[in-house]
């Protein structure tokens, strides 16, 4: 029997959130009055360079910039993860086969396929959102493959005997069931793929969040650092907020939950 008061996990108020929220900036500020400023500056002096760098049009261009790897290096590590793991999940002989390629890849450390892509390829754009997207393709085969292998056998039984074609199978009983782990991989790729993206331009671009913050080390100005980095948090934040979880959400209204 469906139990309609579990059907759905409860919403976290908004005052819930920006309680919350006001109460880390305020263990920001009070830990800041106890600190070296120029080591540990408060809210105040970091929102201050956040609005000089906004006004400057500094902070919109490079985080404009950032952002347009993320969404590239997304792209990729999804598609390409997707079709491997559902040909792995749906496929036992060559998950057996690849199985310990995708092992391999999962343990590579990103900073090494990040030289290596810059080495191999050059300091340019393929290279960032190459590496950015090989770091994260292995996580999504392995949310895709186990999705796939949890597919319902006796569907492609159904599908076998009506004949249908590999187009329809794929769209009609595949895609469907794999929904809940397509939006699963897509909310631990973002969060994975922005963080490797500052690395990569730390290391190789000469323009980016990455950079400035780079830049901004080398002149140990802590407070455009926490700027930066603030102002890149809250656009992922919203990010996650206001697309991954709906989409989320909407990919597991179809599941209901069992008492």
């Amino acid at each position: 029997m469906i139990s309609k008061s579990n059907s759905r996990p409860p919403t976290v108020p908004a005052i819930t959130v920006l309680a919350s929220i006001a109460g880390l900036f305020f263990a920001w500020w009070a830990g800041a009055l106890f600190a070296d400023p120029r080591v540990f500056p408060g809210p105040g002096a970091v929102l201050a360079v956040l609005a000089r760098e906004a006004a400057s049009g500094e902070l919109p261009y490079h985080l404009g910039i950032t952002l347009l790897r993320v969404a590239a290096a997304f792209t990729l590590a999804i598609l390409i993860g997707s079709a491997i793991g559902i040909f792995l999940g749906l496929n036992k002989g060559a998950n057996r086969f690849f199985d310990p390629w995708v092992v391999l890849f999962l343990n590579i450390p990103a900073l090494v396929v990040i030289v290596l892509a810059y080495i191999w390829i050059g300091l340019n754009e393929a290279a960032a959102i190459g590496a950015v997207a090989v770091n994260k393709i292995p996580n999504v085969i392995v949310t895709l493959r186990e999705g796939a292998r949890s597919i319902d056998r006796s569907l492609m039984e159904v599908a076998r005997v009506y004949h249908l074609s590999r187009s329809q199978v794929l769209f009609d009983i595949v895609l469907p069931h794999l929904q809940p782990f397509i939006a699963a991989a897509s909310r631990s790729g973002i969060s994975l793929i922005w963080k490797i993206v500052l690395v990569v331009e730390l290391l190789g671009r000469s323009n980016g969040v990455g950079f400035q913050i780079h830049l901004y080390f080398q002149l140990f100005d802590v407070a455009a650092i926490l700027a930066y980095t603030l102002g890149f948090v809250a656009v992922m934040l919203a990010v996650e907020l206001l697309i991954l979880q709906p989409l989320e959400n909407r990919a597991t209204r179809w599941r209901p939950a069992h008492a």
